[in-house]
C-alpha cells in the first residue's frame, strides 16, 4: 500500500510538473508584442469595438466576400482562397477573430457569441461594406449572430461546416469544475491549443483527408504564438466553446426560419466534429437555402480539398449573387 502511494504521489507530481513546465514555456515563447510581429500581408482595421486584422487580395472595387476563420485559426489559413477569389475579381477580404490571430484582445476577455457578433458588425461599419459572409466551423456562430442581428448588413451567408450548436440554448451547461479557476485554465490551455507540438495532431483529428496537415500548414497556425499574452487570452475565450450561448438567436430554429439573407451551406461528407446531419437540418429550417456537399472531404474542406471547394464556393455564390458571380 505505501509503495501505491509513493507511485501515485510521485505520478501527480509529474503530471503536475508538466503542466506547470508547459504554461512557463507558453509565457517565454509569447514575448512579442503585436505590433511588432503583424504580417505583411495584411493590416489593422479601426473600429469601435478594437482593432481587427485583415487579409485581403483581389480589386479594391469589387463585390466583397468576407472570410471567418474556426477555432484557433486566423485569416492566413484563407490566403490560397483569397488569392483565388481576387483573380475572379472578388475582393475577398478574411479578418481575424479575436483573441485569434492578430486582431486585438478584448481587454474584458469577453468573447460570448453575441459580443463577437457585434465585432463582426463593426468591422464591416468600418469597411463600409455590404459583404457576402463566409463562415467556419466556430467562426459560424457569431457569423450568423451577426447575420440575423443586422440582415441588412449583408448580400449573403455561407455556412462552411458551421459549429453552431443548434438548440444548445435548450440544454445550457458550465464550465467543467476544473477549468473554472483562471490558472489551471490557462495551464490546459497552454498544454494543449497554444502548445505548437500539438498543433498538427489536434488539427489530424479534425480532418478526414490527414495528409492535409502539412508543414506549411502547422507553420501557419503557430504564427501567432509568440503573441503576448496568447494563452491567457485562449484561455478568457475557451467557456464561449464549451458552454452553449444562452442568450444567442443563432441557437434558435425559429431565427433560421425567419432568416431572409440568401443562403448557402458547404458541408464536408466526412465530417465528424459537426456530422452533414447537422447542415440538412440547418438547410431544411432556412427558407430557399441550399447545401452543397463535398465527398471524401471533412471538417475544413478549404484545406483538405482546395479545388473542390473553391468549385463548391463558386458555385454557391452564383446561386446567391448571380449577377456578379464569376
Amino acid at each position: 500500500m505505501r509503495i501505491f502511494k509513493r507511485v501515485l504521489l510521485g505520478g501527480l507530481v509529474l503530471a503536475l510538473c508538466v503542466v506547470v513546465g508547459f504554461r512557463l514555456a507558453a509565457g517565454l515563447r509569447e514575448s512579442q508584442a503585436l505590433n511588432a510581429m503583424l504580417p505583411e500581408a495584411g493590416r489593422l482595421i479601426e473600429t469601435t469595438t478594437g482593432r481587427i486584422y485583415v487579409e485581403e487580395a483581389g480589386p479594391r472595387d469589387g463585390p466583397v466576400l468576407l472570410f471567418a476563420h474556426g477555432t484557433a485559426a486566423w485569416s492566413g489559413l484563407w490566403r490560397p482562397t483569397l488569392t483565388e477569389m481576387g483573380e475572379r475579381g472578388w475582393r475577398a477580404m478574411a479578418f481575424d477573430m479575436p483573441p485569434f490571430g492578430f486582431s486585438d484582445h478584448a481587454p474584458d476577455g469577453d468573447y460570448r457569441r453575441q459580443v463577437q457578433a457585434q465585432r463582426i458588425l463593426a468591422l464591416i461599419e468600418a469597411l463600409e461594406t455590404r459583404p457576402v459572409l463566409v463562415a467556419h466551423s466556430v467562426g459560424a456562430g457569431p457569423g450568423v449572430e451577426a447575420v440575423m442581428l443586422s440582415p441588412e448588413a449583408f448580400a449573403g451567408l455561407v455556412v462552411v461546416d458551421g459549429a453552431i450548436g443548434l438548440n444548445g440554448h435548450e440544454r445550457g451547461g458550465s464550465l467543467p469544475f476544473i477549468l473554472r479557476g483562471r490558472v489551471l485554465r490557462e495551464a490546459a490551455v497552454a498544454l494543449t491549443m497554444t502548445n505548437p507540438l500539438l498543433t498538427g495532431h489536434f488539427l489530424r483529428g479534425l480532418i478526414h483527408v490527414k495528409e492535409a496537415v502539412t508543414p506549411d500548414i502547422v507553420t501557419i497556425l503557430t504564427r501567432p504564438f509568440a503573441r503576448e499574452g496568447t494563452t491567457r487570452a485562449y484561455a478568457q475565450w475557451l467557456p464561449s466553446l464549451l458552454v452553449p450561448p444562452v442568450g444567442a438567436r443563432s441557437t434558435r430554429p425559429e431565427a433560421y426560419r425567419a432568416l431572409e439573407v440568401p443562403t448557402v451551406y458547404i458541408w464536408g461528407m466526412e465530417d465528424t466534429v459537426t456530422p452533414l446531419s447537422q447542415g440538412q437540418e440547418l438547410t431544411a429550417l432556412t427558407p430557399g437555402a441550399q447545401l452543397i456537399t463535398l465527398p471524401g472531404v471533412g471538417h475544413i474542406p478549404q484545406i483538405e480539398d482546395r479545388v473542390a471547394f473553391s468549385l463548391a464556393l463558386t458555385r454557391a455564390l452564383g446561386l446567391i449573387a448571380p449577377d456578379v458571380a464569376k
